[in-house]
């Protein structure tokens, strides 16, 4: 199955393509492509870059899997759950941010997230939303059983609240804002309770990644350039509020509720840290209560998950997602 998803001639190549889809944490990646910066990096290092945008998250992650993309913009937990369960081995080269209060769980006429028992919850089915919600829960004595899942397309998920039926949600900015808005909405958990933990991630196929290390370069490049410019003023940051559907106030909101590690110095202190393994526990865990690292998965460490420091969670024969943080180091000293 490995082989069959992995991209057609994995040997050195020219051309690349990266897939990514709207979030605040990954805005900045429309803007490197619009404003030349992609490009630049690529001619850098002989490459040609190819950046699309999705407006269906899992759909991009899908394409990757496939193979028909080499590079996507993924959570940790969905990199876990999709392309590496699915046999894609993947390196996350680029760790951007961590949901600092961009995920929320929000009670319609009521304060306290223990009133959510014996609800009806509105939420993406297996997603960081639902992960929030298992963190959660334990923090009021609450099980998942104590309450019922319904599974809501994000989407519909503004538009479904405003129904007398909905009252319990659990989602992301800027759909959270949105619903906040409304005078009976509550917000009684965040991520902000969970830091570091929903992490937001480029990835990029290992075999890809093997032959071709300077698209990984390129890659790097272009992110630092990027949030370099978005400290630089407001232009860049109005150009990723337009394109993601706010603005600038909005998108500053969301930014406020972001980790973004705007330095490559701070990204690879939390790559290389120890509570990133104790989290790839906890999330692993959930998938694998879940079902969600594959039909024969026999225990919460089936996949491997391999740390810069090549410590590995879980099976050492079955290493599908790996955490490099050589190429940001490179960034922190220049040497890109």
């Amino acid at each position: 199955m490995g082989f069959a998803l992995s991209p057609a001639n994995a040997a050195e190549k020219k051309d690349f393509k990266v897939a990514w889809s709207i979030y605040v944490g990954w805005m900045p990646w429309g803007y490197a492509a619009d404003s030349g910066i992609v490009k630049k990096w690529a001619d850098k290092y002989g490459i040609n870059i190819e950046v699309k945008q999705f407006n269906d998250y899992v759909e991009s992650i899908n394409q990757y899997t496939a193979g028909s993309f080499d590079a996507v913009t993924v959570t940790n937990m969905d990199a876990l759950s999709i392309p590496a369960a699915g046999g894609v081995d993947t390196t996350a080269v680029i760790v951007g941010d961590f949901s600092n209060g961009n995920d929320a769980i929000i009670l319609k006429n009521k304060d306290k997230l223990a009133d959510i028992k014996g609800q009806d919850v509105n939420l993406v089915e297996f997603s960081v939303s639902h992960y929030l919600l298992a963190r959660a829960l334990p923090t009021v004595g609450l099980a998942e059983k104590d309450l019922k899942v319904v599974n809501t397309s994000d989407a519909d998920m503004a538009a479904a609240y405003k129904t007398p039926d909905v009252t319990a949600v659990v989602t992301w900015k800027p759909i959270v804002s949105t619903i906040l808005e409304s005078p009976d909405a509550h917000k009684v958990f965040d991520s902000s309770q969970i830091p570091g933990e929903i992490i937001d991630l480029m990835v990029v196929n290992t075999n890809v990644l093997k032959d071709n290390p300077k698209f990984a370069k390129a890659l790097v490049g272009i992110w630092y350039e990027t949030l370099a410019a978005m400290k630089d003023g407001t232009t860049a940051k109005e150009a990723m509020a337009k394109a993601s559907g706010t603005d600038l106030k909005g998108f500053d909101e969301q930014l406020a509720t972001t980790m973004l590690f705007s330095e490559p110095k701070d990204a690879v202190a939390f790559t290389t840290g120890e509570q990133l393994k104790k989290t790839t526990e906890l999330v692993s865990n959930f998938l694998f209560e879940k079902a969600l690292l594959g039909k024969d998965a026999k225990s919460a460490g089936a996949i491997g998950v391999e740390f810069p420091d090549k410590t590995v969670f879980g099976d050492k024969g079955n290493v599908k997602f790996r955490y490099d943080a050589s190429f940001m180091k490179e960034a922190e000293d220049g040497k890109l």
